[in-house]
């Protein structure tokens, strides 16, 4: 029953009815009637709470989530795809180091700053990734991230941070931007930074794109992401394509090419 599953992932979201009613723009007694299963949603409200679920349109309506992404640091036994249900992404031990190490510093910069919650980490670290790509041919981390609706995902953060949080290098907070629930994540002061995976070439760009990036806020970073051509290409829930830096629009391409 839609009206079961709704409940089910507001409650898995941490998210309030208020909350809900308010991104659907209705009152809280009628948001409690769609739970209730007395009240029809509409196309258009079905299609919010879905991209507030972060669930694929499809799968939202029929009550069920999305395929599980499942990350795995490369050791050398090889695991195996176990359920249908189920999408297992195998990560080098490098990557994953370069990855903390990024996703560390930025915090250490600008995880204060009130704009900066997950969806916002989630657009830096993929601008830093694909604009380093596309300027210099080469990968910074090379992560792998996904299309979902509000812009490209790293498909490793959720494994990371949680061994960040694990080890007590980084503090998850909640939180309130323009009225707006936000997950913040703040960086152990007394936790000194190791940069040793990253060049000074790789360092000089992540501040490059914190300068020009890092005050957006997570609708302007988003939007931004929507008109780059690796995240219009791809299909929902399908994995980025680094090569189609070089097809990029004028709004997003940030490598100056030779005259035709």
């Amino acid at each position: 029953m839609l009206a079961k599953f709704i409940q089910e992932q507001r409650k898995k979201c941490n998210l309030t009815q208020e909350f809900l009613a308010s991104a659907l723009k209705i009152s809280r007694p009628t948001y409690v009637q769609i739970e209730q299963g007395e009240r029809d949603l509409t196309i258009t409200e079905a299609k919010k709470l879905a991209e507030v679920f972060d669930i694929a349109f499809e799968n939202f309506l029929e009550g069920k989530e999305d395929a599980k992404i499942i990350v795995k640091i490369e050791s050398k036994k090889k695991q195996k795809q176990k359920a249908k249900d189920e999408i297992r992404v195998s990560v080098p031990q490098e990557k994953v180091e370069k990855f903390e190490q990024t996703l560390l510093y930025i915090l250490a910069k600008i995880s204060g700053k009130p704009n900066i919650g997950q969806t916002v980490l989630y657009k830096l670290l993929y601008f830093i990734d694909f604009d380093y790509y596309e300027k210099f041919e080469e990968q910074l981390i090379g992560a792998k991230y996904i299309k979902n609706h509000f812009g490209p995902t790293p498909i490793m953060f959720a494994k990371i941070i949680g061994r960040l949080e694990k080890s007590g290098r980084v503090e998850k907070i909640k939180s309130k931007f323009y009225k707006h629930e936000q997950t913040k994540y703040l960086v152990n002061p007394n936790e000194a930074l190791d940069l040793s995976a990253l060049s000074a070439q790789e360092l000089a760009h992540i501040d490059w794109e914190i300068d020009r990036l890092g005050d957006l806020t997570a609708t302007q970073i988003s939007a931004l992401s929507h008109l780059d051509t690796p995240w219009i290409t791809a299909k929902e829930r399908e994995i980025l394509e680094y090569e189609y830096v070089f097809y990029r629009p004028e709004e997003t391409s940030v490598r100056e090419y030779e005259p035709l």
